[in-house]
């Protein structure tokens, strides 16, 4: 196991992990709650301290889990949240996060999200995350399935260069971003962050998988999770309920992909010729 996480930076210069952990589905089933809690434990263990949530995952119910995980180990968490779009006014956004904040038993919120582009002025969800920051509920505050046109509309509001991060649906089945949004957001210096980087357990089964994950001893998941973390500026946030899947994703820290393999997962997996939308789950 890798001693120490590679890192990336946000734009406030803060250093986080590239390889991080998220909780979508924790949460639905309490008796799997012990072993969900269990997992984020090691994780954070193994280096793995950034931690991706949201107020939707099982209503609220992942924070809690979340919550039982960090106990007195908070200062040692980056935790990430997210607000629906549908409490993304002034009112809602503060309301969301007094009720996040509840869930995960903490005083603050280290990076702060808006779930997906809604009906609401940008520029009020901007004006509420900022005074959230000015009243120590959130440190930071970023964005979640935003395109490159959303982004480019935010960035030119007041205060809206001030986004630290944009989470996106990414890995090697869902290129798309690589066409437009990945370089624009790489010269700003904005990190993506990629949820669903084995395609939600799809490409740990990929038989295009098996051959490069055999030059390396290795599962096709930790390939297609290794092929994420090679980008400059991207952090992979897998779900591992069980802490055998934890152990492997933090191995994927340590395969190192040949010229060789990434020509290989580019005939498999052939990049974006053309601009596409940004697809979410």
């Amino acid at each position: 196991m890798p001693s120490v996480i590679r890192t990336t930076t946000l734009p406030s210069g803060e250093a986080v992990p590239v390889l991080g952990q998220g909780t979508w589905k924790m949460g639905e089933d309490a008796r799997r709650r012990a072993d969900e809690v269990n997992a984020l434990k090691l994780g954070l263990d193994l280096g793995m301290t950034l931690i991706d949530t949201a107020e939707m995952y099982a209503s609220g119910g992942a924070e809690e889990v979340v919550a039982e995980a960090i106990a007195r180990r908070r200062d040692e968490t980056v935790l990430v949240s997210k607000v629906l779009p549908s409490n993304a006014s002034r009112a809602g956004v503060a309301r969301a996060c007094e009720n996040s904040l509840k869930r995960l038993a903490t005083d603050r919120i280290d990076l702060y999200l808006l779930h997906w582009p809604g009906s609401v002025p940008l520029e009020e969800t901007v004006e509420a995350f900022e005074a959230l920051k000015k009243a120590g509920k959130i440190r930071h505050w970023g964005v979640s399935n935003f395109d490159t046109h959303e982004m480019e509309q935010l960035v030119d509001l007041p205060d809206g260069g001030y986004v630290q991060t944009n989470q996106i649906l990414y890995n090697l089945s869902q290129r798309g971003p690589e066409f437009d949004l990945s370089p624009w957001s790489r010269q700003r210096g904005i990190p993506l962050m990629a949820y669903s980087p084995v395609d939600q357990g799809a490409l740990a089964r990929n038989a295009r998988l098996e051959a490069i994950a055999a030059r390396h001893d290795a599962t096709p998941a930790q390939i297609a999770l290794a092929w994420v973390m090679r980008q400059d500026g991207v952090i992979a946030i897998p779900k591992a309920s069980r802490q055998e899947h934890v152990r492997q994703n933090v191995a994927a820290l340590d395969i190192e992909l040949t010229p060789e393999d990434l020509a290989d997962l580019d005939r498999a997996f052939p990049p974006p010729t053309r601009k596409r939308g940004l697809e979410m789950i």
